[in-house]
């Protein structure tokens, strides 16, 4: 796993009139510091990546359809500088994945109808200065292909 980034497994609880799933709490162990939480959505074969963050944690959650987060670790000072991860996310593997500043990060719609994440960040978004930096989801030196791996 890359250096900082956190996979937790969500529980969900069932009954007879729904579920609950708790995303991100404050004595969870990994919790760094509230933002805001904001919701995007991500259309079948469509990439949304990549970019990164100077100071913003992420912690993403996918809570309708199914995506594959991707991360590459570009941080010159990290032990696992220059790895990829893919993580499946989703209604079939509800987890929240925390991702550290400067850990390019991505995502695709693997499903056949729109999916949606909450992201729950460190920051407060600025308008008038994002901490947002975008790469090129196609054009760049990052060794990862978005195709669809068949067989």
């Amino acid at each position: 796993m890359i250096d900082g980034v956190t996979i937790k497994r969500l529980k969900v609880i069932p009954d007879e009139r729904g579920r609950l799933m708790e995303i991100l709490r404050s004595d969870d162990e990994d919790f760094t510091k509230f933002g805001q939480v904001y919701m995007t959505t991500c259309l079948p074969g469509v990439v949304k990546g990549w970019h990164w963050h100077k100071i913003q944690t992420d912690c993403m959650t996918v809570v309708s359809g199914m995506m594959k987060i991707v991360l590459f670790d570009s941080r010159g000072s990290s032990p696992t500088r220059g790895r990829v991860e893919e993580i499946f996310a989703g209604e079939h593997n509800p987890v929240r994945v925390k991702i550290p500043p400067g850990v390019m990060h991505g995502f695709t719609c693997i499903g056949e109808r729109e999916a949606i994440v909450v992201n729950t960040v460190t920051e407060p978004y600025r308008y008038d200065s994002p901490d947002e930096y975008r790469v090129d989801p196609h054009d760049n030196d990052i060794p990862y292909t978005w195709k669809r791996r068949d067989g």
